[in-house]
């Protein structure tokens, strides 16, 4: 198929909507966004549409354009993306966007499973305790970043790294509903989406040791282009193609 039968054909089965419609304000823009992104970078690398449209999410919740974010939040719904994995993937952001634009997130997220008649709160998916956060997390830090050892770049002021190993290692790398390899994708993408540069490389290779490919990586930065643009996107695949 063409561009133009792929962009309605994609939009029909997350939306459920017709796509290049002609309609509202600023057909002209809507026109190249759906024949860009749904035409073209949907059907470009690796990636499952799962997988694209957590990588959306996550994007979405870093940006903060929480309009977007809920109809991305129905359309992987639509796909079949559970709810659980959706939470989850939001989840995974607060280390990395802080916890405020996370509950943003939450929030929007859980208006979409309202509407879905989705009951709230979603399962506990913590898998540590209080005692043993920080060896659980230590466990899932040295094996995406043995070799790296980028604990040994932080501030020792005030037990950084000990923040970083329990907090984003032991209570959010740790949990059920997603697994490593994933977290470690969707993490990769909003530290692109942020502008992170100086983070990219050392979680470029704990993508690799997690499980996902270059390919994957490339795909996922190319999914992401309609959302932050070329220049973050070129950049991380810069970062990508050099390991």
């Amino acid at each position: 198929m063409d561009r133009i039968a792929l962009t309605k054909e994609t939009f029909k089965k997350l939306f459920g909507g017709n796509a290049l419609s002609g309609e509202g304000a600023d057909p002209e823009l809507m026109d190249i966004l759906q024949k860009f992104i749904f035409g073209e970078v949907f059907h470009t690398g690796n990636l499952t549409d799962r997988q694209r449209e957590l990588i959306t999410i996550v994007t979405l919740a870093t940006l903060q354009t929480l309009p977007q974010l809920k109809a991305h939040t129905g359309a992987a719904l639509n796909i079949g993306v559970t709810p659980l994995e959706i939470r989850e993937a939001v989840y995974q952001c607060g280390p990395f966007i802080g916890f405020p634009k996370t509950l943003n997130t939450v929030s929007t997220i859980n208006e979409v499973f309202k509407e879905r008649n989705i009951s709230l709160p979603l399962e506990n998916q913590s898998a540590v305790s209080e005692e043993n956060r920080f060896v659980k997390g230590k466990e899932i830090q040295d094996l995406l970043f043995e070799d790296e050892d980028g604990a040994k770049h932080l501030p020792v002021n005030f037990n950084v790294p000990r923040f970083v190993t329990e907090m984003a290692f032991g209570d959010f790398y740790t949990r059920s509903g997603l697994d490593v390899k994933t977290r470690e994708l969707l993490t990769f993408c909003v530290l692109v989406a942020l502008g992170a540069e100086s983070q990219l490389k050392a979680h470029a290779l704990a993508n690799i040791k997690g499980g996902n490919s270059k390919e994957t990586l490339i795909s996922a930065m190319l999914q992401c282009i309609g959302y932050i643009g070329f220049p973050h996107a070129l950049n991380a695949i810069n970062v990508i193609e050099k390991l």
